[in-house]
């Protein structure tokens, strides 16, 4: 491993271990459980993975504050106090029966890459004195990693069949957003605002519009099925954690490389969404 990945795999460590304890206090069917899950194997992987990438310091840095801005909206959250607009609609929505495992999944992805990746890109190049493009070859080397989960993640939480064909304009939703695409606009924001570094006003500006525009779309990828049948939306669900509660002595869980085989990579569990009908944080 390259001189400087072990002391970024120990940031990455404090991650892992929040995330952790955020899995084993939340139960499997709340949406916020759903997409930590996911992002704990993601932040695992990178873990593993750390000393392949061309700037191993830069990639650790990058992704503790990266998770730092996801883990602000669960203190917010906890606080009583809102989280960024990206992320209130999962939070809102996060125990509703009538939305969808894989909703919940891809809307926590659209709101952390798209708002919340390219403030901690500028972030890390401004506290590692590092410009965009250095980090743009590592940045790319993410997306096979992301890629693997979000198929994952997609082929153990969509529906059968039978249920799709009720569930046709969730399936157009959901069809239309993908990690590739999400990651090449982060990118563009990226540079938009590290052209505005020079303009604190200007670029404050536009991270909040990006924070609104980004809230409106996981709105949209989370708008209620309309099923109150709990037996039609059964479907296959992120199960128990990948990982129990943090301990000295708990195994990474890696990811494959690019191209092999994910099957399996996610737990799944039978199980349904909550029926009491609250709808968290209203």
């Amino acid at each position: 491993m390259p001189a400087g990945s072990t002391d970024g795999a120990r940031g990455i460590d404090g991650v892992v271990r929040r995330l952790r304890a955020i899995a084993a206090g939340l139960p499997p069917t709340d949406g916020v459980a759903v997409f930590n899950r996911m992002y704990l194997t993601v932040t695992e992987g990178v873990r593993t993975g750390l000393g392949g990438f061309a700037d191993p310091p830069a990639v650790a840095e990058l992704d503790v504050l990266f998770a730092g801005r996801y883990l602000l909206a669960v203190d917010a959250v906890a606080a009583g106090r809102r989280p960024p607009a990206c992320w209130r609609p999962l939070f809102e929505l996060r125990a509703d029966p009538e939305v969808h495992p894989l909703q919940f999944a891809l809307a926590g992805m659209n709101a952390h890459i798209q708002h919340d990746l390219p403030l901690a890109v500028v972030d890390t190049c401004r506290r590692l004195g590092r410009e965009p493009e250095q980090l743009e070859g590592d940045y790319h080397r993410i997306n096979g990693l992301l890629a693997e989960v979000e198929t994952a993640v997609r082929e153990q939480l969509m529906p059968g069949p039978d249920v799709l064909e009720r569930l046709e304009p969730m399936t157009h939703r959901i069809g239309a957003w993908s990690v590739g695409t999400a990651r090449e606009a982060a990118w563009g924001s990226v540079r938009l605002l590290w052209g505005l570094r020079g303009r604190p006003a200007a670029a404050r500006a536009c991270a909040t519009a990006l924070d609104g525009a980004v809230g409106l779309l996981g709105r949209a990828l989370l708008l209620p099925l309309g099923l109150r049948d709990p037996a039609a939306v059964e479907t296959p669900a992120v199960g128990a954690p990948a990982v129990g509660p943090s301990t000295p002595e708990a195994p990474a869980v890696g990811l494959p490389a690019p191209g092999a085989p994910v099957a399996g990579l996610l737990p799944v569990a039978r199980s349904r969404p909550a029926t009491d009908g609250t709808r968290a944080g209203r």
